[in-house]
């Protein structure tokens, strides 16, 4: 092998590349299970052969699946030693994602707790009409 050949080998999806073919084929191989993961999760979404509660958890494996092969072929995010900054600034916007979104269901579910009508108040309305 020449040492072409071996660079196009020993690169992982997420490293820089030193050669045009390599990266190409790193973006074709993200693109090829991207769209994989895609197509299986439209099947899983809308077929009768898998167990009722099972498909949201599918979905949510493959959605997860489908946010690694981004992370790592198109965002290039590796753990190597130069990719610390882009590691934690992905880290500080999943938790900022995820103190919204619990904070939110948190607001809405004392909503509905303190803000629903009495059952008294619904009566006195229907009297009134």
């Amino acid at each position: 092998m020449t040492e072409d050949e071996t660079d196009v080998i020993d690169v992982a999806p997420g490293a820089p590349h030193n050669n045009i073919v390599s990266e190409t084929m790193a973006y074709a191989i993200g693109l090829a299970l991207a769209l994989i993961l895609t197509g299986v999760a439209f099947w899983v979404a809308s077929t009768s052969t898998l167990w009722g509660p099972g498909v949201a958890v599918g979905l949510v494996v493959l959605a997860i699946a489908q946010m690694g092969v981004h992370l790592v072929f198109f965002l290039h995010i590796t753990s190597g030693p130069d990719n610390t900054n882009n590691v934690l600034a992905l880290a500080f916007g999943v938790l900022i994602v995820f103190l919204v979104m619990i904070g939110t269901i948190w607001i809405m579910g004392h909503m509905d707790a303190n803000m629903a009508p009495m059952p008294e108040m619904t009566n006195l309305m229907s009297q009134r009409g």
